[in-house]
């Protein structure tokens, strides 16, 4: 087999950057969208659903569709993983998933925002919850098969850390572009309104992402540079097979501690801008393009430190960091004698070195564990592998929507409900990087010689 060149991974990155600033997007400012704070609401945000804890007297409307959305799209993965792992079409395992779910994944992203009623509707309630599961099937789609190919297009440690850091570059670089949205969307809201400013920013950068989806499905022939053979048998026993790895299970039950935390973290970003340090919306952009920025600063000392250290001490370290800096932004605007903006950028210094960590090394993890697995027994399950760490990501991710919409409301305003999510994150952390512990990477990279 061809070893990847350089302008293939290039190509194979893109791919990334397309779908992260789609994802983006929908964790960024889906939350933001449907349940606005009062700063939004003044700036003219529209009320498409109910507010407040209205299901149950527990859960929002927003998060309960957004938490029941992802438990949709993990249970799908699994399926969509064993569809791409006992695939034999002649262009390879992987590449036709991405061609296909390129614009469903544009499509559906744009949709999520286009509730069709201009107020506060159970019709906008049935929408969005069309358009979210729509857009949750369409990224296991293209993301299973995209995050298979890590494996299989590298052929060694090196070529895969290799990857993964290129593809975690994008992956930032996409999160950040998704972060510029109010910056667009505050240049045009003057002459249209702030709705269809919104949607006309999703729009453009949905279709920024979906050109850059189809680049890895032109510029690469999956057969060239990758060996591996459709597997037999379902879903079901594929993933019953994958999940027999004690130290996968480990490795999953610490991702889906991290990614609960990371999510709540994020969505409540804009939030703590506005709400804790009485900011504009805008310098919430400015904060995470500046965490983006710093964060690819220790990309080189990253994979230096994880070459002279390894993998899970430095994922154990970055745990323990971003803990920290969760519990910081627990006391932002309470900091006497330091402004607002300079304890905004405290916390993204605090978060830039931990961002970088899991921006590359995660992901290489799961490839060791799958070569690993692969050499074991003889099955080459990557997309398995890959699928049920997605599992953990959106199960994360669902929990943490049912989490953040609910805990934001704690409390009379001022911000209280912003700062119980942030320490919460700061405890999920936390048991994510003590679960680490038992992960046995020694075992793992002496097997693989």
């Amino acid at each position: 087999m061809k070893k990847l060149p350089n302008s293939k991974i290039a190509a194979f990155a893109v791919g990334q950057l397309g779908w992260a600033i789609l994802s983006g997007l929908i964790s960024n400012w889906l939350v933001y969208f449907y349940q606005p704070d009062i700063t939004a609401q003044e700036a003219g945000q529209t009320l498409f659903v109910p507010q407040g804890r209205v299901l149950l007297g527990v859960f929002t409307v927003i998060g309960a569709i957004t938490a029941l959305g992802r438990v949709f799209d993990a249970v799908t993965d699994p399926w969509i993983a064993s569809l791409s792992d006992r695939c034999k079409s002649s262009s390879g395992r992987r590449i036709p998933f991405l061609k296909w779910a390129a614009f469903p994944l544009a499509a559906s992203t744009v949709l999520v925002f286009c509730a069709p009623v201009g107020q506060t509707s159970a019709w906008n309630v049935v929408w969005l919850s069309v358009f979210v599961f729509g857009y949750y099937l369409s990224i296991t789609a293209y993301c299973t098969p995209f995050n298979a190919l890590i494996p299989e297009l590298g052929h060694d440690q090196k070529q895969r850390l290799n990857i993964s850091t290129a593809i975690s570059l994008t992956f930032i670089v996409g999160t950040a572009l998704a972060y510029v949205a109010p910056v667009i969307w505050g240049l045009l809201e003057g002459s249209m309104g702030r709705v269809s400013a919104m949607r006309l920013t999703f729009g453009v950068m949905a279709g920024l992402a979906f050109i850059c989806m189809l680049t890895p499905v032109f510029a690469i022939r999956e057969k060239d540079y990758v060996q591996s053979h459709p597997t037999e048998g379902n879903a079901v026993s594929s993933l019953v097979k994958t999940f027999r790895n004690r130290d996968f299970r480990v490795f999953v039950g610490s991702d889906i501690f991290y990614w609960i935390a990371l999510t709540m973290f994020q969505t409540g970003l804009p939030f703590f801008v506005t709400s804790l340090l009485g900011l504009e919306e805008s310098m919430s952009t400015i904060f995470f393009v500046a965490m983006t920025a710093l964060s690819l600063v220790f990309y080189l000392p990253v994979n230096f430190l994880t070459r002279r250290f390894g993998k899970k001490k430095l994922v154990l370290a970055a745990f323990f960091l971003f803990a920290a800096a969760f519990l910081y932004t627990s006391f932002l605007g309470r900091l006497p004698g330091i402004s607002p903006v300079v304890q905004g950028f405290v916390l993204v210094a605090a978060a830039a070195f931990p961002m970088a960590v899991f921006g590359i090394l995660p992901q290489a993890m799961v490839a060791d564990v799958a070569e690993y697995d692969a050499g074991r027994t003889g099955e080459n399950r990557e997309g398995m592998f890959y699928a049920a760490r997605t599992f953990a990501f959106k199960l994360g991710q669902s929990v943490s929507m049912l989490l953040f919409t609910a805990l934001a409301t704690v409390g009379n305003g001022g911000g209280q409900g912003y700062r119980v999510v942030a320490c919460v994150s700061a405890a999920l952390a936390l048991v994510g990087g003590i679960l680490l512990f038992w992960y046995d990477e020694k075992k793992i990279l002496k097997s693989m010689g």
